[in-house]
């Protein structure tokens, strides 16, 4: 983490030298997980990304006279995100990338802190943020629940692959998903021909005995459904999913949660650039850049374009500037990404993954809009319940 100066507000030295820049990163205290070790988060995932974000707008930097760098803060069990923002708006944070939790996301921008900070979201999905529970002072680089579904559902449809058996997870977060997957099958004219529950019962899996166990208990779990083209998982909670894919009664392609996923990244991609994009990130990290890496690195980018732009300052100047024709980030994904006004919602395609290859890039050919086909994916204008608060 690179070292934060203490300052207000971002000002250019008296004598015409560097404009200080100090993004805040706000980090949710509890570990993602994964059914396979080799899908577990590296400790860093998500900041690596913002701080790529910042080595770009460093380079840009040397000729406009500005540095930027991060103060980052993990939130501890319990911990008040509110108090946590304070901290970073204390070293100087007025524009904070936050990978936080929905609720915790909403106390933090409801606070005294908030009024004075925009946030970026790169890590909840949850639909309420952008509709009732929409707040002005949040951008959300990360895609929507419904963006992710529409992407998937557009290209089941374009296979002609219309029938679907939708398996839902026990979580609420499961659940939340399948809300978005049934909404798209039935925006796009999909069928959803049964609907099944996989409960989370624990267990130990990962047991000498899980391997067998799993192979008798997929099977016997799918059998004797409706016909059906695509078998598809809302497992957003890691439990089954991976689970499914060669396993399952019928002979059928999965998707959603395991097989084909929707995403806004993926370290195979390699169109548009994007190759330049990843070697620079795994020269600096190591390892691959995830989604929520880009996720971050497209927040930490969005800032350096504001800043390039003279409207780093104030946090109210900024968001003009992403709500202007004038703004639009170049983001390796073939189109230029820009935000809805309706609910600061950054467009942009979602890419589908095998885990090995990027698959296809929605919004896909023959899905139309009057003005931008990027809005077939997620809530459009008309649909949205954004009141901002």
């Amino acid at each position: 983490m690179l070292a934060a100066p203490a300052c207000a507000e971002p000002q250019p030295a008296p004598d015409g030298g560097v404009q200080s820049l100090v993004i805040g990163y706000l980090r949710r205290a509890e570990n993602r997980t994964a059914i396979s070790r080799l899908a577990l988060p590296a400790e860093n995932d998500g900041q690596a990304g913002a701080e790529a974000g910042l080595d770009d707008n460093n380079v840009a930097g040397e000729f406009l006279g500005q540095s930027f760098s991060l103060a980052a803060h993990r939130l501890k069990p319990g911990e008040d995100p509110a108090q946590a923002l304070a901290d970073l708006q204390a070293k100087g944070a007025r524009f904070v990338v936050a990978d936080l939790a929905a609720a915790d996301l909403l106390k933090a921008a409801d606070s005294a802190a908030g009024a004075g900070a925009l946030l970026f979201n790169i890590g909840a999905a949850d639909e309420a943020l952008r509709e009732d529970s929409c707040r002005a002072n949040v951008i959300h680089v990360a895609p929507s629940r419904a963006m992710l579904a529409d992407a998937l559902t557009q290209y089941l449809l374009w296979k002609q692959w219309r029938k679907f058996l939708l398996v839902v997870g026990s979580h609420d977060a499961d659940r939340l998903w399948a809300e978005a997957l049934k909404r798209s099958a039935a925006r796009f004219g999909g069928k959803i021909v049964e609907e099944r529950m996989f409960a989370d019962a624990g267990g130990a899996r990962r047991a000498d005995s899980g391997v067998a166990l799993v192979q008798k208990q997929i099977p016997a779990f799918t059998q004797n459904a409706p016909a059906y083209d695509v078998m598809i998982a809302a497992d957003e909670s890691a439990v089954f999913a991976d689970y499914l894919p060669y396993r399952s009664w019928d002979a059928r392609p999965v998707a959603g949660s395991a097989g084909l996923v929707p995403t806004a990244w993926d370290p195979s991609y390699e169109q548009a650039g994007a190759t330049q994009l990843q070697q620079r990130f795994e020269r600096k990290f190591f390892r691959h850049m995830t989604a929520l890496d880009m996720n971050g690195w497209e927040a930490a980018r969005m800032i350096g374009e504001a800043a390039a732009h003279d409207a780093a300052g104030d946090v109210g100047a900024a968001k003009t500037y992403f709500l202007s024709k004038d703004f639009a980030l170049a983001a390796f994904k073939g189109q230029k990404l820009t935000l809805r006004d309706w609910n600061l919602q950054l467009r942009q395609p979602v890419l589908l993954s095998d885990g090995r290859n990027v698959v296809s890039v929605s919004p896909q050919e023959g899905f139309m809009h009057q003005f931008s086909e990027l809005d077939t994916l997620g809530l459009d204008r008309p649909e949205t319940k954004c009141r901002f608060k």
